[in-house]
């Protein structure tokens, strides 16, 4: 059974509060928590997109788990394409190694599935990291079902990623990220008018104990989504260090938004994020079509304005 401090730990990386997963003071190396602790503390400057910080915490070791994290942060930190694939290869090579009779608990392998999984999904690899996560087949880990359930959302397959969910229900005892993962799909799909989403990242914010940028970003595209915009900028405005996603949010409410210089928020909101953020998706995909309709636009010719008869 999990220490309180690790639960916690767990809890608040699931929900996003990714800052008070790092403000975390680790305890005595020869501690049973030292390490757990310490991979969260890393995963947590990755997915704050500081893989340099990531890799600085965890020290050369053979723990596979550690080996996978700091593959991950390499990965995200890649400076080419030649990195980013050697950072791939050892996450494939650690997979292949966790599948020994001496690889390590269970634990510590599944773990290092969901970091190789979700690397894969990063690099497009979608079957890839669907079959390093078990999917379909997984039943004994619930954050792989998690990923698994990300992956299905993010290539349109909403049904794929509600069978997954269903079938988790049968065996998981991991409320939290059950519910996480049902609002997900609700965010996605729309269901039930994007009530059980809003249900859910409203209730977990109640916490005092958590503080999670994340959450009011969901909870803020939820209320954009139920028309709601005021308040949806409401949320945006209460997150302290706004990230691509953030902003990319807060682009949208504006531009939705029947305020007054509404307009111009917009366009210093998108300058603001495509200037941070330029591979940010809808960055890219805004760029891509823009530059489309240029390239269109100067094949076309005008005709000469038609002069009436004398």
């Amino acid at each position: 059974m999990d220490s309180s401090e690790l639960y916690n730990a767990k809890q608040q990386f699931i929900l996003g509060a990714y800052q008070s997963v790092i403000d975390l003071t680790l305890p005595s190396p020869n501690a049973p928590d030292y390490t757990p602790l310490l991979i969260y503390k890393a995963r947590a400057h990755i997915a704050q997109d500081k893989p340099e910080a990531a890799l600085a915490l965890i020290p050369e070791s053979e723990d596979v788990a550690l080996r996978a994290v700091a593959a991950l942060a390499r990965y995200v930190g890649a400076a080419d394409d030649a990195a980013g694939e050697a950072a791939l290869e050892e996450l494939r090579d650690l997979c292949v190694e966790i599948e020994g009779e001496d690889a390590g608990a269970p634990r510590e392998r599944w773990l290092v599935r969901v970091l190789a999984g979700t690397a894969f999904a990063r690099a497009g690899e979608v079957e890839e990291a669907l079959e390093t996560l078990a999917a379909g087949s997984n039943r004994e880990n619930m954050e792989a079902v998690a990923v698994v359930v990300q992956v299905y959302l993010a290539i349109h397959r909403p049904d794929l990623a509600r069978k997954e969910f269903e079938a988790a229900k049968r065996w998981s005892e991991d409320d939290l990220l059950l519910q996480l993962v049902e609002a997900s799909i609700s965010l996605v799909t729309g269901s039930d008018a994007y009530s059980d989403c809003n249900s859910f990242y409203t209730e977990q914010l109640a916490n005092p104990s958590l503080s999670s940028p994340h959450l009011l970003t969901a909870r803020g595209v939820t209320r954009i989504l139920q028309g709601e915009i005021p308040a949806a900028k409401s949320d945006f405005e209460e997150v302290q260090a706004k990230d691509a996603e953030t902003l990319a949010a807060m682009v949208v409410a504006a531009g939705l938004s029947r305020e007054k210089g509404s307009e111009a928020e917009a366009e210093q909101l998108w300058s603001q994020l495509s200037s941070q953020y330029p591979s940010f998706p809808m960055v890219k995909d805004v760029t891509e079509k823009a530059d489309l309709f240029d390239e269109l636009a100067a094949k076309f010719d005008v005709p000469p304005p038609v002069t009436a008869a004398a």
